[in-house]
């Protein structure tokens, strides 16, 4: 396994990232921590979750199933640099009570506090906003955040689907404070058929020092050989995948992306997490496997070097929207 900082701080991440939303909802907990085991023994050493996975009722309930995992072993924690999110609604009935939720200087100090009680950790090594607050400042943000990190509770902290004026917002107004090290990384939707994230989010990250952690690498399965599997097996696509393969156009972009991975010998899936490797800015994409298969499909394709041809002919089946601001102005 390869090894890079995350973004300009000298913290060393593996290139590839366990994402853990379906520890709770699609895994349990005994093959949850069996994945975990082995994205460790594989020397994956980023893991990633949020508050709110576990979903609806089960809320907290990945938080859970990590911590326990961390409990097994002092050598599980000592080894992984966790991270988690706040932002979302922990109400199990989805009514959150006024301040259970968001960016407020108390929402953050008591969701740090309920997440460190479910992963039974000191600390947080990484701890993400999971979406802009629009109503929040950026100074009382700071403001709490440098506090947590006094207090030892976090350490780093990262974005996710922040747009690019945000990043800059965010590390500007950090700048001004003095003495907060503002964002460090920002997580994004970000795959082959998916590249929008390349004119604004991955220019602002990287002006300011943030490594890119995109999210959804298989664009929901999309780009995980899904026409093959239709054809092969009779599994039919679902979600995202589904209604994208509905457009007549999608459809024809998917089958020239099978095609073209056919004739070079290469996995889908494995192609587009290797092409996400390639990308500059990029830290490490996240994988969500819900099955140890499927993880072992992850780490080849983090070991996988892909042709100037291959990357060539992936451009031209999903052409990204050019550098800004000549993809929109002259």
């Amino acid at each position: 396994m390869e090894y890079t900082q995350l973004g300009r701080t000298g913290l060393k991440v593996s290139r590839l990232v366990l994402g853990t939303m379906n520890f709770g909802p699609q895994t349990d907990e005994a093959d949850s921590h069996a994945i975990m085991d082995a994205a460790l023994d594989a020397g994956i050493n980023f893991f990633d979750t949020a508050n709110v996975y576990g979903w609806g009722e089960n809320k907290g309930r990945t938080e859970e199933i990590i911590g326990n995992w961390f409990a097994k072993s002092a050598a599980h924690r000592d080894k992984v640099v966790l991270a988690t999110k706040v932002y979302g609604n922990m109400a199990a009935d989805g009514e959150a009570w006024p301040n259970h939720d968001k960016l407020s200087a108390l929402n953050i100090r008591r969701a740090v506090d309920a997440s460190l009680k479910r992963l039974q950790t000191g600390h947080i090594d990484v701890y993400q906003f999971h979406h802009v607050d629009r109503r929040t400042p950026f100074e009382e943000i700071w403001q709490a955040i440098d506090v947590l990190v006094q207090q030892g509770k976090i350490l780093y902290v990262g974005s996710s689907n922040f747009p690019g004026y945000k990043i800059a917002q965010a590390n500007e107004i950090a700048a001004r404070r003095g003495g907060t090290i503002g964002l460090v990384s920002e997580q994004c939707l970000y795959n082959l058929a998916e590249r929008r994230a390349e004119m604004e989010v991955i220019p602002a990250a990287q002006e300011y020092g943030l490594g890119v952690i995109p999210w959804s690498p298989l664009h929901g399965g999309l780009l995980g050989g899904v026409i093959k599997k239709e054809v092969e097996g009779g599994r039919r696509a679902s979600g995202r995948a589904a209604d994208a393969l509905a457009n007549t156009t999608m459809r024809a972009q998917i089958q020239a992306y099978e095609d073209l991975l056919d004739k070079h010998g290469v996995e889908p899936g494995e192609a587009a997490l290797a092409w996400l490797l390639t990308r500059p800015g990029v830290t490490g994409p996240i994988v969500g496997p819900r099955t140890a298969e499927q993880l072992e499909s992850a780490i080849r394709a983090a070991e996988l070097e892909l042709s100037d041809e291959l990357l060539a002919g992936l451009d031209e089946v999903f052409p990204g929207p050019g550098p800004s601001p000549e993809a929109f102005a002259w």
